[in-house]
């Protein structure tokens, strides 16, 4: 039986300690999943065993992505070797991230005792060059962003990933569950327990669990030969396949794969297919700096015309001013 995390043995126990660097318009959730672990695990347990602070580059306030300003602890500073830094991201991550904090972020990695990052902060220490021949996690909507930025990284589709001394994820509530299995490592998974107990966590997730909810749920059907074929357009949209390959391989007929997608979805496969694409499309256009061309490539498009006319169709823009709409100043 592990020991009662509460009861005070006489031995001294160093506080760990996490240094969050909140980047501009960081999502609030992730940050707070991260944060409230720690306090309720010295809560529990009666002693500090963790402290905590948050820098920004140049320590002004930080605004959140819900519109909530964040007031920090410092600026970037010398950190010791017992130090966890865990970057924080949110939307607009590219423009967030600059030269001093990937210089801080090299720096620090040569003598601090684990970098990681929660939502999108995977971009800031993968910018930074921290992620080589890791693996790691994102926020499933900039994965594919992620993927054309770092194609040498391995990208996991799970809620965190633990490779080392590194540790990422995917942000929302995935935080929580990532601090608890720190918390579990570090001091037993009773205390882990305790800590869920408090924070109304009925079930902690592992690093074996995926981000996003299965496609039965997703699409609202539970039909195995739909949702294959729905699994098959997601995982080849850059080399589309034909609808009636896509039947082939479930064993249907085109027909009845249309009237299959027309029942439950509403909608043709081909035109359920665009869609995917086009989405994508519009992920990568609004999250990469990669050129129309590319991205119409990148999304099984060889015509330009035909990719922007599409896009118009769905969008009610081209995806030239998609992109020219991103850049503008807010």
């Amino acid at each position: 039986m592990a020991p009662d995390p509460r009861r005070d043995t006489g031995v001294e126990v160093r506080a760990e300690r996490f240094v969050f660097l909140l980047l501009e318009h960081f999502t609030l959730i992730a940050f707070a999943g991260a944060v409230e672990p720690l306090r309720l695990a010295n809560l529990m347990a009666g002693r500090a065993l963790y402290d905590w602070s948050t820098v920004s580059a140049g320590g002004a306030p930080v605004t959140a992505s819900n519109g909530v300003a964040v007031q920090v602890d410092g600026p970037l500073g010398e950190l010791g070797r017992d130090a966890i830094i865990i970057v924080v991201g949110g939307v607009d991550v590219k423009t967030a991230i600059t030269r001093p904090i990937l210089t801080w972020l090299r720096r620090e990695a040569r003598r601090v005792a684990a970098i990681g990052a929660v939502c999108t902060g995977a971009q800031a220490i993968a910018q930074a060059g921290l992620l080589d021949g890791r693996r790691c996690t994102i926020h499933w909507e900039n994965r594919d962003s992620f993927e054309e930025d770092f194609p040498e990284i391995e990208l996991s589709p799970n809620i965190y990933v633990i490779d080392q001394n590194r540790y990422t994820a995917a942000g929302g509530t995935a935080s929580t569950d990532l601090l608890l299995k720190l918390i579990a490592r570090r001091h037993g998974t009773d205390l882990a327990n305790m800590v869920a107990d408090q924070m109304i966590h009925t079930q902690i997730r592992t690093d074996k669990d995926e981000q996003r909810l299965s496609i039965p749920t997703r699409i609202g059907v539970r039909h195995p030969k739909l949702s294959t074929v729905v699994q098959m357009m997601e995982d080849n949209i850059e080399e589309p396949i034909s609808p009636a390959l896509l039947a082939t391989d479930v064993g249907m007929s085109t027909r009845q794969l249309e009237r299959l997608f027309r029942r439950y979805l509403n909608r043709s496969p081909k035109r359920y297919y665009m869609e995917l694409r086009l989405k994508k499309a519009r992920n990568l256009l609004l999250q990469t700096d990669m050129s129309v061309i590319n991205v119409a490539l990148a999304c099984g498009f060889a015509s330009p015309s035909h990719f922007s006319k599409c896009y118009r169709a769905l969008y009610k823009t081209t995806p030239y001013r998609e992109r020219g709409a991103s850049e503008a100043p807010g």
